[in-house]
């Protein structure tokens, strides 16, 4: 469905509001006409998950059917569902992200907006270009990950 590839600088005002780059507009404009769902990233990076709405629509009922009587499943459930923000891109393409997100992923003036095929990710990009410098010093791969040569 969507295809979000690439990294984009982009710059957040003192009011949280951004500009989305003229080509995830375009892609963002004829996947869900512009209306999409900003969220917190469960994993240990503290990033945004921006969606189409499409996407967040199929994955929400996802995340609701969870066992929630696990403390790391209520955990996700709270982190995505409870920080999900729907919002629509302005005239402009700008958005406003909400203080508790902007919070959470440490975000401020400078980010790094980070296609992911399905969806983007919102980083701060302090946070990063740090995390590109960090070895992964996982090495446990997953099979499928074994058999993919790049």
């Amino acid at each position: 469905m969507s295809n979000f590839l690439g990294s984009h600088a982009i710059n957040m005002d003192a009011k949280g509001r951004l500009a989305i780059p003229a080509k995830v507009r375009e892609s963002l404009s004829q996947i869900c006409d512009g209306r999409i769902v900003v969220t917190a990233n469960a994993d240990e990076e503290r990033c945004l998950l921006v969606y189409p709405e499409p996407e967040w629509e199929a994955l929400r009922p996802k995340i609701e059917a969870l066992p929630n009587m696990h403390k790391a499943v209520k955990r996700l459930q709270r982190l995505l569902l409870g920080n999900a923000a729907p919002m629509e891109l302005d005239s402009a393409g700008r958005i406003l992200i909400p203080p508790t997100l902007r919070s959470y992923a440490h975000l401020e003036k400078k980010l790094m907006l980070i296609g992911q095929g399905k969806k983007l990710e919102l980083w701060s990009e302090e946070r990063w270009f740090a995390w590109l410098d960090e070895s992964s010093g996982d090495d446990d791969m997953p099979p499928e990950m074994e058999a993919l040569s790049l």
